[in-house]
């Protein structure tokens, strides 16, 4: 997150899975996969908080029928991954980071990247997520805002993502990232499957890929940093619209008043 969202090109081939958990440098890999492949990736965070409000609302689709109870879910889930993900070259960050199985299935050529940090430090750094109380919150303050006014049913879709996936709801522990892995393990085979780690740069990226080093500095996009940016700036977006409703309505109703005044 933090980035513009970025805009597929025709007929490009997706070859990337990032499989790697929020708050794992997903905005740094993102950004380098695109100088590598000279292509445009698809990152989930940024393309629903900052891209059309067809973005976000896609992903509360799939999320809803996710996991598949019928043919019906089944072809939602493959309608809004081939709708969304065409003419990208890679798909990294929520919510595909824990649809991979579908992925492969769609796209078997590709390989599979799991960004990583120390799983200690990632718990701690999930620790601000927000819980269902703040959600309630958001879903207020945010009404008013394009796009985000659907932020707090896409986070529950994910919440829910979790549950299916991990057999529980944030707040993020260590049982979420070990079940992480061992999903992956479990739905990728092992030749396709890859672990990175953005602080070690272009190199061990470049093995994976086969492509040559960048003479240019690596991507370092700090991803906590950029979503609570982000957070702040709609927050105020939201409270900055509900001033000026209840500007305009509390002016209404002077006018009304006065209007209505006996001998007006």
């Amino acid at each position: 997150m933090g980035q513009s969202p970025s805009h597929p090109i025709p007929n490009t081939p997706l070859t990337i899975i990032g499989a790697g958990l929020p708050r794992t440098g997903t905005s740094s890999f993102t950004r380098a996969l695109s100088t590598l492949l000279s292509a445009p990736i698809y990152h989930g965070g940024t393309q629903c908080t900052l891209g059309p409000e067809v973005e976000i609302k896609s992903w509360i689709d799939l999320l809803s029928a996710w996991p598949p109870k019928c043919q019906s879910d089944e072809d939602t889930i493959k309608r809004v991954l081939k709708a969304r993900l065409d003419g990208y070259a890679g798909v990294t960050d929520a919510p595909c980071n824990g649809l991979v199985e579908e992925l492969m299935e769609m796209y078997p050529d590709a390989v599979v990247i799991c960004t990583v940090r120390d799983a200690d430090a990632w718990v701690e750094s999930m620790s601000v997520v927000a819980n269902a109380a703040t959600l309630r919150f958001l879903a207020f303050i945010l009404y008013l805002v394009p796009t985000m006014r659907y932020f707090p049913a896409y986070v529950d879709g994910l919440r829910k993502q979790w549950v299916a996936l991990y057999g529980r709801p944030e707040p993020a522990t260590r049982h979420h990232w070990e079940s992480h892995m061992l999903y992956l393990r479990r739905v990728v085979p092992p030749e396709k499957l890859y672990f990175y780690d953005v602080k070690e740069g272009w190199e061990p990226l470049c093995k994976i890929l086969d492509k040559p080093v960048p003479t240019t500095a690596f991507p370092r996009i700090n991803d906590s940093k950029a979503i609570d940016d982000l957070a702040r700036k709609m927050v105020l977006k939201g409270l900055l619209r509900w001033a000026v409703w209840i500007g305009v309505c509390g002016l209404g109703f002077v006018v009304g008043w006065w209007i209505g005044r006996p001998g007006y």
